[in-house]
């Protein structure tokens, strides 16, 4: 153990996810930022010696920067609770009601948070029913051009947006690579935006929203991690109204979820300055391109001390 100000912390990155490189930038950025801060920091990837080598050591917290099923579908966060170890982060419970973008849509719109309207299907449903007679049914069901996503996941991976009816079936085709469940829903038109949530201990406020313009038009995973593809705006462009909607919806959203410490709740705002909620990441990238260190940096602070605190307060709960 380490005295309370220079903390042991074990930074967790890779795993064996879609998302492993980018959980390895994530791991370094934090690991970086950690060390400036004066805490002695170890980067390890989650494999068969994790545990072991967690419970023969006992760093002080555990900071998570796993981005995919390695992290964010609450598995580990729950062993990490089982042996008591001291967590940046959410809950596995909170982790897994925000994994599933459908449950996640689904308590937020009971809350009064606009999401998009939407038809959930099972892989295994899809062949059952049979493909042609499904998508039919989809098609008359929601107006205008649609997204297909998997109903879990990150970085854009397995998204389609569909403005032709010929591409949907090898939409959900591309969205099913990616997980057993796809979410199809209507494309909501507007701006992108994403709001950082941080908790130290004060209560969950958000960071100023950053908007999101790729060069594209459309926020794929190469325009998130490919320097160039997309330019970002922190603080976001949008009128003082709609950064207030957007950024309550945010705040909204992390308690609603039961999320801890640090989130990004993603939206498209639309010409009304109404915000529509896409997704919730209860470990949100890290890394040079990603937009949680553009929030940060546009709040006035800077990462190593966010970080640092973040890692306080999960010893603090601890203790």
């Amino acid at each position: 153990m380490s005295d309370s100000s220079n903390l042991f912390v074990v930074v967790l990155a890779g795993g064996i996810s879609h998302e492993r490189d980018v959980s390895l930038r994530s791991g370094r950025r934090v690991a970086e930022a950690l060390t400036a801060a004066g805490h002695r920091v170890e980067l390890r990837d989650p494999d068969a010696g994790l545990l072991p080598y967690l419970v023969g050591e006992r760093p002080d917290v555990v900071f998570p920067a796993l981005h995919g099923s390695s992290g964010e579908d609450g598995s580990l966060l729950e062993l990490l609770a089982s042996i008591d170890m001291p967590t940046v982060g959410s809950s596995g419970a909170a982790a897994r009601q925000a994994w599933s973008k459908p449950i996640a849509s689904s308590l937020l719109a009971a809350v009064g948070v606009s999401v998009p309207e939407s038809i959930v299907l099972s892989h295994e449903s899809f062949r059952e029913l049979g493909a042609a007679s499904v998508l039919r049914v989809v098609r008359s069901s929601l107006d205008g051009d649609l997204v297909v996503k998997p109903a879990s996941g990150g970085s854009a991976q397995g998204v389609t947006i569909v403005a032709d009816s010929n591409d949907l079936p090898r939409a959900m085709v591309e969205a099913f690579t990616y997980a057993e469940v796809a979410v199809v829903e209507r494309r909501i038109v507007g701006t992108e935006i994403a709001v950082a949530v941080v908790d130290s201990g004060d209560g969950p406020r958000a960071l100023p929203a950053v908007e999101i313009e790729p060069t594209t038009g459309v926020y794929s995973f190469q325009a998130r991690y490919n320097a160039g593809e997309t330019t970002f705006y922190a603080p976001s462009r949008l009128d003082e109204a709609a950064v207030t909607a957007v950024m309550g919806a945010a705040v909204l959203a992390h308690r609603t979820l039961g999320l801890r410490d640090l989130s990004r709740v993603d939206f498209i705002v639309d010409a009304t300055g109404t915000p529509w909620f896409l997704e919730a990441n209860v470990i949100p990238g890290l890394t040079e391109t990603s937009l949680v260190p553009l929030a940060i940096e546009a709040s006035g602070t800077d990462a190593s001390t966010l970080y640092s605190s973040l890692v306080h307060a999960a010893h603090a709960r601890a203790r």
